[in-house]
């Protein structure tokens, strides 16, 4: 916002908040500790600047004006995430960090994300974590932005892999998603050729960018291309296409805590098949705790 690069207009906004709080000058100007002539004068520079009155006078005081309600309405929320942010660039300028904003994967948390966390909190009590249950593009777009300090995220990270630090947490194995019906429902384990003829249902590339690359890539390794019929946008709506069809889908093995009704999971056998798990961290970051962080993931997971 242009109006945040003006030093001045930050303190005019600051203090025509505490004006309208007060109700009064007199009383704003002595809580900000000011005359209350140079408070006048920055409220009329202010009323100036944004060209209308913000405040009826009379010898009741000072009321606002339906805009000055507006602008208080509409400013807070502003000045209050500048001094947020600002507070934050200072503990970091610092090397003090209070907060770490993780995004992960919802379906892996209970094994590698609640154990490190725990560990971290005893290391920093007063460490306060934002944790984001995400997409791989919501993680990508969010460390992408700054938003994110971490990102669990599976080998789809690998592919903006170069712009941040990333590190290999595990390598899971691999499942196929298929009906109750199916033939292969009812057995353990199989090699990915035997789902050579089915055909597959995907993941939306917009949603888990990559997806899509690693089965095609472990579908030619098991000597087949695989045909798809659909592109879920989630994983409740691949089960839904698999369970409603004669479809199945490649996916990694942590979703079998999660199964639905109608849907059961075959491992593959396949040495080769393998879903990397990975934490990407913020490239250039003096951020302490956020190191600290990668480093228990990888020791819990070895």
């Amino acid at each position: 916002m242009r109006i945040l690069h003006n030093r001045r207009m930050i303190e005019q906004l600051r203090a025509f908040l505490v004006v309208s709080e007060e109700g009064s000058l007199n009383k704003a100007a002595r809580r900000l500790r000011l005359s209350q002539p140079a408070l006048s004068r920055q409220m009329q520079a202010l009323e100036h600047e944004v060209g209308q009155t913000l405040f009826e006078r009379g010898p009741w005081g000072i009321r606002l004006t339906d805009l000055g309600h507006q602008l208080v309405e509409r400013m807070r929320p502003v000045i209050q995430d500048y001094d947020d942010a600002w507070s934050e660039i200072q503990l970091l300028a610092r090397g003090q960090h209070d907060i770490l904003r993780i995004g992960y994967l919802g379906s892996a948390a209970n094994r590698y994300l609640t154990p490190a966390l725990t560990k971290l909190r005893d290391a920093y009590p007063n460490l306060r974590t934002v944790l984001l249950d995400l997409t791989p593009a919501e993680q990508m777009r969010g460390m992408r932005s700054g938003n994110l300090d971490i990102a669990l995220i599976g080998q789809e990270g690998e592919s903006i892999g170069d712009e941040f630090y990333s590190t290999v947490i595990a390598e899971l194995g691999v499942c196929v998603a298929v009906s109750e019906e199916h033939p292969s429902a009812k057995q353990t384990s199989v090699s990915l050729s035997a789902f050579a003829e089915d055909l597959f249902v995907g993941a939306a590339d917009d949603m888990v960018p990559g997806r899509n690359r690693w089965t095609d890539t472990l579908c030619r390794k098991a000597g087949f291309k695989p045909r798809y019929i659909a592109q879920g946008t989630s994983i409740d709506e691949v089960f839904t296409i698999v369970a409603g069809s004669d479809a199945v889908a490649v996916i990694p093995e942590y979703f079998s805590s999660t199964l639905p009704q109608g849907i059961r999971l075959v491992h593959l056998e396949d040495a080769w098949a393998v879903w990397r798990f990975l934490v990407l961290r913020q490239r250039g970051s003096s951020n302490k705790v956020a190191r600290e962080f990668v480093e228990i993931l990888k020791a819990l997971s070895a």
